[in-house]
């Protein structure tokens, strides 16, 4: 998460949060961050809205609250483009070469499933 990044798990009426699932919103309780997918990342000083779910492999940047839901493979917030596969996955190398690792096979072919099935 970029430097700044904020989070809030508790509505500001103390309310239920509504969290976002693929059925319909379901109630998650009085308290509920964000989930957040693998190789997904967020922009200095991005806000996160409570209960927000982002997809795998987001690029979350843009003005204001995020949406409370960031599909996968999502590049940016506002208007989300989708980002490309081939790009998305010579970023994960990058950040996974910061780290002295790179992306398997196996990733490969399970960040292509999930692109290409969801």
């Amino acid at each position: 998460m970029g430097a700044g990044t904020t989070n809030s798990n508790l509505k500001n009426n103390a309310g239920d949060v509504k969290l976002w699932t693929p059925r319909g919103e379901v109630s998650a309780g009085k308290k509920c961050g964000v989930m957040m997918g693998d190789y997904s990342r967020t922009a200095i000083n991005t806000s996160i809205n409570t209960g927000t779910v982002i997809g795998v492999s987001c690029n979350v940047f843009g003005n204001g609250l995020t949406p409370r839901y960031i599909p996968n493979f999502s590049w940016g917030s506002e208007g989300v483009n989708r980002y490309e596969l081939d790009k998305a996955l010579d970023d994960i190398g990058g950040w996974k070469m910061l780290k002295g690792q790179s992306v398997s096979e196996n990733e490969k072919s399970i960040l292509k499933y999930i692109f290409n099935h969801f």
